[in-house]
């Protein structure tokens, strides 16, 4: 049994320098500005041998109405309210400051264990900080400095106490519980037996302001991440996984995208390199759009993007309880996928309204489909009879004078499907015939709306026939 570790403090005091350094990676976005992070997130934090969960959180700000700050603020209180150990973070070149103390006093009164760590103590000047820090009443200081890793030994000898009780807690459990007894329980594709331990990686993605939180909050039935009218709310790629009819799913909410010549600030070019990240390494992409505006040009590149990352894509459609013509609307869809986006004809599309938690359960069910057909293997024996069959129907073009010949082909893995054609000539191969072979194999094998990779091969051998 693990437990959970929540970093606060006010803004700026170097909290996520913090959750970087005990991930052991650039987990989240780190800047000289205050207010970076907004959302909790979430990591693996591992040191001295130790192993916990890690809340990252947004600086604690004295705000109580609806305005973003206040938002941040409800985040922190709910990483509290799940954490078991809480790491508060002062700044100590620059003191012990009212804020600090106001916060100090509220964490007092959580009745959480407090581990009290004065950062950016580098140098000698941190030191009569360090000595202030103790009329915060949270015990005795460690000096720290997140940037450089000094302190690690003594926070790792503070948690230890902690992960002791967490191991006490699961020996006691596992005496408590019963094993249960297990259950028991030629065709041309092979479909693969969803393991549902084994978590689908689905990320949201799209432009700013479609509602891709708003939609993580539908599906997870809880406020995980700060929503709201304002664009551009989502920094960091927030990971939550989660179960959906006892399916693992690792959730990812993402940055919106917009075009690279409008993106200036720097803090915007990390959240759109989170994204990107968030794609690369996601199973499924959801590419949600706002139903007054389908298929903008951006919404264009951003489905490529996930075409040539070799995700499988699902197309949704935010706000459907606003349109007023949606038979038009869906013509308007269908025409723009057929003309712009070619290479994955027959992406699944889903209409729904994130507020309303209305179609997301439809939605889940092409998310399993999408990611059943990335995963889908095409039995070698049939894949051929099939590849004859369209040669017979459209044999190859000549190529500068000489005959094109297909010997065979095979699957070569999956995820996406990825088929190997062996030829004569694998240079100047017609970029058409591909294509024509390739809509063949998604009609055929139903492999509709996922990116399908041809390799072509050539033999060696110089006096292989080429006639």
């Amino acid at each position: 049994m693990t437990f959970t570790v929540a970093i606060i403090g006010r803004p700026n005091v170097g909290k996520s320098t913090l959750f970087n350094r005990l991930c052991g990676r650039r987990a989240a976005l780190v800047d000289d500005r205050p207010g970076v992070t907004r959302d909790r997130k979430v990591g693996k934090a591992e040191i001295g041998g130790l192993a916990f969960d890690l809340i990252d959180t947004a600086g604690l700000e004295e705000a109580f109405d609806d305005s973003l700050e206040a938002r941040m603020r409800r985040q922190t209180e709910r990483a509290l309210q799940d954490s078991d150990v809480v790491l508060m973070m002062i700044d100590a070149r620059a003191g012990i400051t009212p804020l600090d103390e106001h916060f100090a006093g509220w964490v007092r009164k959580q009745k959480k264990p407090v581990v009290l760590l004065a950062n950016k103590c580098e140098g000698r000047d941190a030191e009569a900080a360090l000595h202030e820090a103790w009329k915060l009443g949270l015990g005795e200081p460690i000096a720290f400095s997140a940037a450089h890793g000094q302190g690690l030994a003594e926070l790792v000898e503070a948690l230890m106490p902690h992960a002791a009780r967490a191991d006490a807690a699961d020996a006691a459990a596992g005496e408590d519980e019963q094993e249960m007894p297990a259950e028991e329980g030629e065709d041309e594709t092979v479909d693969p037996e969803l393991d549902p331990a084994r978590a689908i990686r689905l990320a949201i993605v799209g432009r700013p302001n479609t509602g891709k939180s708003t939609l993580m909050n539908g599906l997870l039935g809880d406020d995980r991440v700060l929503t709201g009218p304002e664009a551009g709310i989502t920094r960091d790629a927030i990971a939550v996984d989660w179960s959906w009819r006892g399916q693992a799913v690792r959730l990812v909410d993402t940055a919106g995208l917009r075009r690279k010549a409008r993106i200036e600030d720097r803090i915007e070019r990390m959240s759109v390199g989170d994204t990107l990240e968030a794609v690369r390494l996601a199973h499924v992409c959801v590419l949600l759009m706002d139903a007054e505006a389908i298929f903008d040009k951006q919404d264009l590149t951003i489905a490529r993007h996930v075409v040539e990352e070799g995700r499988a894509l699902v197309v949704a459609i935010n706000k459907w309880d606003i349109v007023g013509d949606h038979k038009a609307a869906l013509q308007r869809m269908r025409d723009r996928l057929e003309t712009s986006l070619p290479q994955v004809r027959g992406v699944p599309t889903v209409t729904l309204s994130a507020l309303r938690g209305r179609g997301l359960d439809r939605l889940m069910d092409t998310v399993v489909d999408a990611y059943r057909v990335w995963n889908r293997r095409v039995r070698t024996g049939p894949l051929n009879r099939w590849l004859r069959g369209m040669i017979e129907a459209h044999p190859p073009p000549l190529l500068r004078g000489r005959r094109l010949k297909i010997r065979y082909m095979t699957q070569v893995k999956a995820r996406p499907p990825t088929f190997t054609l062996f030829v004569n000539i694998a240079e100047d191969f017609p970029e058409s015939y591909l294509r024509y072979l390739v809509n063949g194999m998604r009609d055929h094998f139903r492999l509709g709306g996922t990116p399908i990779r041809m390799l072509l091969r050539q033999p060696e051998n110089p006096y292989a026939d080429d006639e």
